[in-house]
């Protein structure tokens, strides 16, 4: 984790991933083959604090997210409610959360009434806005 530290100084002194970063990430992050509770929570944490986030980390982010939800291939409820808090913590759904929703229910072999109802939940509420030039 000491090394992810490091990684994380770099990139929030810069306010942004770049390419070096992401493979510096990676490699710690699926040293072991997968993505634990704590990695994938030390990435979140460092992904709401990017100032300027490019597509390529947004790929990696959610995909490291979708390897860790999906280890087991059963989304349960502790892993819902976690995924709640870090998808609408803001109060409101982002359409890259939509997406990542969409593919968990997609892939998963057994997902649980509290993801039926989060999935559910994010697909009601009206699409984030977002407008040109102010």
């Amino acid at each position: 984790m000491r090394e992810l530290r490091a990684i994380e100084t770099e990139i929030l002194a810069i306010g942004r991933v770049d390419s070096q970063h992401l493979t510096a990430l990676r490699q710690c992050l699926y040293a072991d083959g997968k993505v634990d509770r704590d990695e994938v929570d030390f990435l979140a944490e460092l992904h709401k604090r990017v100032q300027h986030r490019n597509p390529a980390f947004e790929e990696f982010f959610y995909q490291a997210v979708k390897d860790h939800i999906l280890a087991d291939g059963r989304i349960d409820a502790e892993e819902s409610a976690w995924l709640r808090q870090m998808l609408f913590a803001d109060g409101r759904f982002h359409d890259e959360g939509r997406k990542l929703l969409h593919q968990l229910k997609g892939e998963a072999k057994h997902v649980g009434p509290e993801f039926e109802a989060l999935y559910r939940e994010s697909m009601k509420q009206p699409a984030e806005q977002r407008t040109c030039g102010g």
